[in-house]
């Protein structure tokens, strides 16, 4: 007898069977009916950004795991850490001298992480470090990111090179996770601890993205005279008391 497939299984089997047109479609069907959940169930929407930080660390978690337990980077993309960690240490800077308050201490635990994973890869871990592989030019986006950020930044009372490091650290998290990207697709092979990072980051940008839409809504539209649109992905999160 054959055993009855479990809901969640059968869902799953459908949806990788439909063509991308559809993925797409349900996708974004999705994406709406979390945004609505959230609003509903959410009052204070910077506990959004405060849940994407920690989701965030949470994958980081899972990199440091495999490197420690398995001994092994391949399948890592160094140049998405490299990113990762200079967008951190801009918002940091940014955190420091704008609003100091629980994103500081986030921001400081994931890049202090993520510094340790640029470690061991450039070091302890080296001979399983698929150079070849990792081909992405970081300077594609840190250049365009950097010029984006002087046209478009916040419009707050902050000085001007705080407002300009702020908007380039959205833009630059945004993209970040290219790099990882280019390397699954090098390599055809998705190893599962690489997977549930990039599966970590794309719920992080999620909350990030839903924090921002919902601000959006709350204050009518206001916050648009701050915006960030960076490959479909709208994400800013303003220092308190602005609006």
């Amino acid at each position: 007898m054959k055993a009855t497939k479990r809901p969640i299984h059968a869902v799953s089997t459908w949806v990788r069977r439909q063509p991308p047109k559809i993925k797409a479609f349900l996708a974004v069907i999705s994406a709406m009916t979390a945004l609505v959940f959230l609003r509903m169930i959410v009052n204070d929407h910077d506990n959004l950004f405060v849940a994407s930080e920690a989701v965030h660390a949470i994958g980081i978690s899972v990199l440091i795991y495999k490197l420690t337990k398995e001994k092994t980077c391949a399948g890592l993309s160094l140049k998405s850490q490299e990113l990762t960690a200079l967008f951190l240490a801009v918002r940091l800077y940014c955190s420091f001298v704008m609003e100091y308050d629980i994103h500081t201490l986030l921001d400081s635990a994931t890049l202090l992480t993520t510094l340790w994973v640029i470690y061991m890869i450039r070091f302890n871990l080296k001979s399983s470090y698929m150079e070849e592989k990792d081909n992405f030019t970081i300077y594609f986006v840190v250049i365009p990111c950097a010029v984006l950020s002087l046209v478009i930044h916040p419009t707050t009372q902050h000085l001007f090179f705080n407002r300009i490091c702020w908007a380039f650290c959205v833009y630059l998290e945004a993209v970040s996770v290219l790099p990882q990207l280019r390397v699954m697709q090098n390599t055809k092979i998705v190893e599962p601890f690489t997977a549930h990072y990039v599966f970590a980051l794309g719920v992080a940008r999620f909350l990030s993205c839903a924090h921002w839409v919902l601000q959006v809504l709350d204050t009518r539209g206001r916050l648009l005279t701050a915006l960030g649109l960076v490959g479909g992905q709208l994400v800013l999160r303003l220092p308190s008391g602005v609006v």
